[in-house]
């Protein structure tokens, strides 16, 4: 049977038969997904390109650690508090019920949300600035979670073969910066992946450069990033009891409202609104400054709230202890050490001869979940968790 008269070419015809009738106009069709190598796989595959995408991150060995992985809280002792893999789920299914009405990609979306996090320390934010510190000091650049999830997802997975993802999915990933406000966002779609590469080098050596994404789809996804955490960050603050919901900005709560659940909603609805047929993602501008003022008032009481903070003198500490040990059981050739045996262990010659010691030491520990990090470190320096 010829590969046009064969069933999955068929189904896959028919998908892209259906985008080209139901995405609009400026939506990323599957089937000009860009490789770096040609993959036969799809010639056989029922699926499209950016449903494949989709799966792989899914099976990564990355995406299966999320599960112990910080989001803001660490340390504490409270099956409700949001985890990493809640995170990326919640951006996943926010992006796609925007990218739905707005006639955008939903495997695209979806692929994209589901990878964002993959490069995140153990420790959240707070591992990721402890990381970076070393890093810049052994001469590999500043560690940014968005060029790591491109790094472990296009270098690390498959003992360093990756998983030859679209670019249009990596470029997503790379720059989703869900932490920069921005009231809209235009994609720059002529893109290629020595842009990608040139992007990462960029921001590596310079973290404040601004990078946009190359698909409206992945514009969503970095607005649908603050949508799903800036309620939730709130709501486990509350739980915590680090603040009080009459503690929120009344300029923020006259817009927005005052829970998750309705914050979520009204954010969704006015991207929605101010999208829809639209060249861009974007915020009105009402809505823009109350979202605004909500994560100035997150950052002041929530993230940079000294209750917790009360173990980051230690984790700064463990982490260099690790960093240290690992790059000196490389120089020495320690093959006991769990750098060789748990990691480089048949690792392509591809990534030990393109990667330096002191970045395979930074993709190792940077892999780790918090709870396999503190086991890696002395037990009398380990910190504790508390009860909530």
């Amino acid at each position: 049977m010829a590969k046009s008269d064969s069933v999955p070419h068929i189904v896959q015809q028919a998908l892209n038969q259906r985008e080209m009738d139901y995405l609009c106009p400026i939506g990323a069709f599957s089937q000009y997904g860009i490789r770096r190598v040609a993959d036969s796989h799809e010639d056989t595959d029922f699926r499209q390109s950016f449903s494949i995408d989709g799966d792989r991150i899914l099976h990564s060995l990355a995406y299966t650690r999320y599960i112990d992985k910080t989001q803001v809280f660490y340390l504490v002792q409270n099956d409700h508090i949001t985890h990493r893999v809640l995170h990326v789920q919640l951006v996943s299914k926010i992006a796609r019920t925007i990218g739905r009405f707005l006639g955008l990609n939903e495997d695209l979306i979806e692929a994209i949300s589901l990878g964002h996090d993959i490069g995140h320390t153990p420790f959240g934010h707070d591992g990721e600035t402890f990381l970076s510190e070393i890093c810049r000091a052994n001469g590999v650049g500043s560690f940014l979670h968005n060029l790591q999830s491109v790094q472990f997802l296009d270098r690390v997975e498959r003992k360093g073969k990756g998983w030859n993802l679209c670019l249009q999915t990596l470029d997503g990933i790379l720059c989703h910066d869900g932490e920069i406000h921005n009231q809209r966002i235009e994609p720059l779609r002529s893109k290629t992946f020595e842009t990608l590469e040139s992007e990462m080098a960029a921001k590596r050596n310079n973290p404040a450069i601004g990078l946009i994404p190359m698909t409206l789809e992945g514009c969503v996804v970095r607005m649908a990033d603050t949508v799903s955490y800036i309620g939730r960050d709130i709501e486990d603050a509350i739980r915590l009891n680090m603040i009080r919901r009459s503690d929120l900005p009344a300029n923020s709560i006259r817009v927005l409202g005052s829970t998750n659940g309705t914050i979520v909603y009204r954010l969704v609805t006015d991207i929605i609104q101010n999208s829809f047929q639209n060249t861009y993602a974007a915020f009105s501008p009402e809505v823009s400054d109350a979202l605004e003022s909500l994560k100035a008032f997150n950052l002041e009481r929530i993230y940079l709230n000294p209750e917790i903070k009360r173990h980051t003198a230690v984790i700064r500490n463990l982490f260099h202890l690790l960093f240290e040990r690992y790059l000196a059981d490389i120089k020495n050739e320690n093959r006991k050490s769990v750098i060789f045996s748990g990691f480089l262990k048949d690792m392509s010659d591809d990534y030990l001869h393109g990667h330096r010691s002191a970045e395979i030491v930074r993709d190792f520990i940077a892999g780790m979940t918090d709870r396999y990090f503190l086991a890696q470190c002395p037990e009398k320096l380990r910190p504790s968790s508390r009860p909530f």
